[in-house]
């Protein structure tokens, strides 16, 4: 396409271009924190210990500036579907590997328990609207006594992502990540 004469082809070359371009890029390095190694060692231990990757880890920090108690994990992230059913071994070790963090499940109708978690809720029913799925999952943080921020909430489908903006915890993560081998 040949373009007449003045246009510039979609390039911009304004004045003083790069000056704003150093001026953002500096400023924008002057709000990151800069933490002492130290704290960078303890953090990067503590995302060993959530079974996460650091850059996940300090993500959710960052973003929600809490250390993380623990995690939701809905029955389908656990791929137990039935009642009865175990755990695949691989996502039985990572939970059991967890260490100083709350395993709380969130169970679909007909699951009455899940071993190797520390406290199981049902979990909103498929169908129910905003308000009532909120309602539900509120009263369920309010059940456990522990603010909902502080939680990542583990799930397998967008309505269990749903789930994480309606209580408002420290983000969502989808369980094939998490219960990835490796991180990258």
């Amino acid at each position: 396409m040949t373009h007449g004469i003045g246009h510039n082809s979609g390039r911009v070359a304004e004045p003083g271009q790069s000056w704003r371009r150093h001026v953002w890029t500096r400023a924008r390095a002057d709000l990151l924190p800069k933490l002492p190694i130290e704290v960078i060692r303890l953090r990067v231990k503590r995302a060993a210990e959530l079974g996460l990757p650091y850059k996940t880890y300090a993500g959710v920090r960052a973003a929600t500036g809490h250390d993380l108690v623990g995690f939701l994990f809905s029955s389908n992230a656990l791929h137990v579907l039935r009642d009865g059913q175990s755990m695949p071994e691989p996502r039985r070790a990572k939970l059991a590997s967890l260490c100083a963090a709350d395993r709380v499940g969130l169970l679909h109708k007909g699951i009455a328990a899940i071993a190797g978690l520390d406290a199981a809720y049902s979990a909103p029913p498929p169908h129910a609207s905003w308000s009532a799925m909120r309602d539900h999952l509120k009263s369920i943080a309010a059940q456990h006594g522990k603010p909902a921020d502080r939680y990542l909430l583990v799930g397998d489908t967008p309505l269990e992502r749903d789930w994480a903006e309606a209580l408002q915890t420290a983000g969502y993560l989808a369980a094939d990540r998490y219960f990835a081998a490796n991180h990258p």
